[in-house]
């Protein structure tokens, strides 16, 4: 009742906000590709490997497989809307390094405790310190990855590496001195502690107290991105992309899967479902097990001078970068029904909320919001990925990745099309055990590693 209205009093709106995220606002170089050039174009009758979904995850599989693949096994990309047009072009913009160690280890932890499952409290610990580790070192291969990438082919995509400010308030300075030291103890070091000192000096705002500070995570510009990971696959005559091609069934026959689009059935060996938030209306038997997650976010103009650009700040309600003149920030963790993944429906309370705890942190200061956006997650029971086959022949799952996909779909993407095409020189971060969507599919069979 004050602090929303003292925010509100230098706050513009357009007088119609634009409800695209930002940055699909950038011209597209893959608009309906292949038939805004090649309308005649018909779906292959039969392709080696099928994935559904371009977003960040669909790019980096296209991008691998046109890198090791031979010029006979062909992938396919289908995708119901546009390249990027899902969560991978709704959020704010962050690479993250993953999850801190600590974070996952205790989520897990939470979560096997409520299902009584993996003995008693110190056996559920020596558990959840394996996945995390396990996680955390495919996290952190996964971030090199992405910036060897970006200078090697030249992606214009707005990549910077500065890391990612977490606050913390006085009543959370204890929890993140158990983080800083579990995550000390294992030996991954990108999680840090920052005093309000340095925070000003890298972001400005104001603070008092220290916060968490993961040093490698990086920013960039998401829709740039997958559209530079497509564009660069498309060189290859063993990639295709084919946008507004929407899946409807996918059902497995004697040689292999016959997959169902609003254009035609293709015949592939393979199938891996890059659909995240969406992937349950598809195939229910995930449904209660990978959940769409709702976010929300604003592009608002008027930055304040002494905000530094290129840097993430977020506390446990909002998160925010400036970008230029402009600010990006959002908020909310709301959980859908299946049938609502992908919805675009912003809400002006948690904008207001957003802009007052953003000015809260940077101060007062006039600023126009002209977009208002919304979009859709993959968020796993357990809070951790499933990476790996879905049935035990064919098709494969890179989801669950909780928000965080970032930190995880390169490198995942790469392991998988390493496991299709029988690769084994380069090293597999999401081995089964882990990582394999039977973890939650059918636990009581899954090979669950020894605590």
């Amino acid at each position: 009742f004050v602090t929303a209205p003292q925010a509100l009093a230098g706050v513009r709106y357009l007088s119609k906000p634009d409800h695209r995220p930002f940055w699909l606002t950038a011209k597209n170089p893959l608009l309906g590709h292949p038939w805004s050039g090649e309308p005649a174009t018909a779906l292959p009758a039969q392709v080696d490997t099928l994935v559904i979904g371009a977003g960040m995850t669909g790019g980096s599989l296209a991008y691998h497989w046109s890198k090791v693949a031979p010029t006979d096994r062909v992938l396919a990309v289908v995708e119901m809307d546009e390249a990027s047009s899902g969560a991978s072009g709704r959020n704010g913009g962050s690479l993250v390094m993953g999850r801190f160690f600590a974070m996952v280890h205790g989520l897990l932890v939470d979560h096997w405790q409520k299902e009584r499952r993996h003995g008693d409290a110190a056996a559920r610990d020596r558990l959840a310190r394996k996945f995390a580790a396990a996680y955390c070192a495919a996290a952190y291969r996964n971030a090199e990855m992405i910036a060897e990438t970006v200078k090697a082919e030249g992606f214009d995509c707005d990549y910077t590496r500065n890391g990612w400010i977490q606050l913390r308030d006085a009543s959370q300075q204890a929890t993140l001195d158990q983080s800083l030291q579990l995550t000390q103890q294992e030996g991954f070091l990108d999680w840090t502690r920052i005093t309000p000192e340095r925070i000003r000096e890298l972001a400005g705002g104001r603070v008092t107290t220290d916060a968490g500070f993961s040093t490698r995570a990086g920013q960039y510009h998401p829709a740039k991105w997958v559209w530079s990971l497509f564009t660069r696959a498309l060189q290859s005559a063993n990639v295709q992309l084919f946008t507004r091609t929407e899946v409807q069934q996918v059902r497995r026959d004697r040689d292999g899967y016959l997959v169902e689009t609003s254009r035609g059935t293709v015949r592939a060996r393979h199938v891996v479902n890059a659909t995240e938030a969406y992937t349950a209306k598809l195939h229910p038997a995930l449904s209660g097990k990978l959940m769409p997650v709702q976010t929300q976010l604003c592009a608002a103009t008027g930055a304040p001078p002494g905000l530094k650009p290129n840097i993430t700040v977020s506390s446990s309600t909002w998160f925010g970068e400036r970008r230029g003149n402009r600010i990006i920030m959002g908020s909310d963790e709301t959980y859908l029904p299946d049938r609502l993944a992908g919805q675009n429906r912003p809400s002006r309370f948690i904008t207001t909320f957003v802009l007052a705890e953003v000015q809260r942190f940077a101060g007062p200061f006039p600023m126009e919001v002209q977009n208002e956006w919304s979009g859709s997650v993959g968020f796993s029971a357990d809070q951790f990925p499933m990476v790996g086959l879905m049935d035990g022949h064919g098709q494969y799952l890179i989801g669950g990745m909780c928000g965080s996909g970032t930190g995880v779909a390169f490198n995942a993407a790469r392991c998988i099309v390493n496991r299709i095409l029988g690769r084994t020189g380069e090293p597999d971060d999401y081995p089964p055990e882990f990582f394999a969507p039977s973890r939650l599919l059918s636990p009581d069979t899954h090979p669950w590693p020894k605590a």
